[in-house]
């Protein structure tokens, strides 16, 4: 009887009156992103997926993911669904579908990278059908998907981000919980944005020390002590942008100084600079507006002008 009950709790009836198990995990999408979180995922619990292409169903089932059909199927098998798609339009797409649906899930997991309107907008679609919505954004690569250490950045109602961790903590090395919808998403465009823009700077950068004659591990072991690349973000970002101290330290002439000094270097090279000629350009708005005795960070306050935000610990 206890055996019978428990099916029971763990199936709906179909229309026909067959019974349909419903303690898996729902992924749809099995890309490099959603296989690897899939696979992740079957190693703690049981997990079908979907993908418009039929062709990821071998390797899905090699994987020990059950394979569904259609978002339907899906659906009647799984009361969280996790999506794990290529663009935001489909994300949408989808999401309507599953809203739609006879069965349909009690939550929806966004893995996919989407803007955080995007997350907003699916949101809105999930809550005028009672589905309950998390941005789960996902920081890292395959590698620490597949073994199941993800970083997870999370926005939602508290509601429903308690009911998302029960499943993400199976998979989870760490949960940000960064506040409402969109959140997480959002740190995460700013995450790989920061990335993108670094690694055009330090390309930039290894070219100029490659002709100069420097080895790249040499630059490598440079970059990467204590006063390195980390320095600007521990020391004038974390210290003195969240204190609003700009008095003393490296000024804006002589970071000025520097950056022209760079610019200068690069020409002489023959090495032509894109990010790093755009990042001086702040350097000769602060000098013009009489910031120049003021610690390099105070570019900040640039920014706090333009876009109206406050970068003190209080906000």
């Amino acid at each position: 009887l206890q055996i019978f009950f428990s099916i029971q709790r763990a199936s709906i009836s179909n229309f026909s009156g067959i019974h349909v198990m419903t303690d898996y995990i729902g992924i749809i999408g099995l890309g490099n992103a959603g296989s690897a979180v899939a696979s992740a995922l079957a190693k703690k619990t049981r997990v079908i997926g979907f993908d418009i292409n039929a062709d990821c169903k071998n390797a899905a089932e090699a994987n020990g993911i059950r394979w569904a059909n259609d978002y339907q199927e899906i659906a009647e098998h799984s009361n969280t669904i996790i999506l794990s798609l290529p663009k935001p339009e489909i994300s949408i797409a989808i999401t309507k579908t599953l809203a739609e649906l006879s069965k349909k899930p009690n939550l929806v997991i966004e893995t996919s990278t989407v803007t955080p309107q995007t997350a907003k907008t699916c949101f809105e679609i999930c809550e005028s059908s009672s589905v309950a919505y998390v941005d789960a954004a996902i920081a890292g690569g395959v590698a620490s998907m597949t073994s199941g250490s993800i970083t997870f950045f999370l926005g939602g109602t508290n509601e429903h981000k308690d009911q998302a961790r029960s499943i993400l903590n199976l998979i989870a090395s760490n949960i940000y919980d960064l506040g409402p919808v969109g959140a997480g998403m959002g740190t995460k465009v700013v995450n790989n944005g920061i990335m993108h823009a670094l690694m055009v700077v330090l390309i930039e950068a290894f070219t100029m020390s490659n002709k100069l004659g420097v080895p790249s591990q040499t630059m490598i072991e440079i970059l990467n002590r204590d006063e390195g690349i980390l320095r600007p973000l521990v020391h004038r970002v974390q210290e003195r942008m969240q204190e609003g101290n700009y008095e003393g330290g490296m000024s804006v002439t002589n970071a000025r100084k520097d950056s022209v000094l760079a610019l200068e270097t690069a020409q002489e090279l023959g090495v032509p600079l894109f990010a790093t000629l755009a990042a001086h350009t702040p350097y000769e708005i602060a000098e013009a507006k009489e910031m120049g005795d003021l610690d390099y960070a105070s570019l900040a306050l640039l920014w706090e002008e333009w876009s109206k935000v406050n970068f003190t610990l209080e906000n």
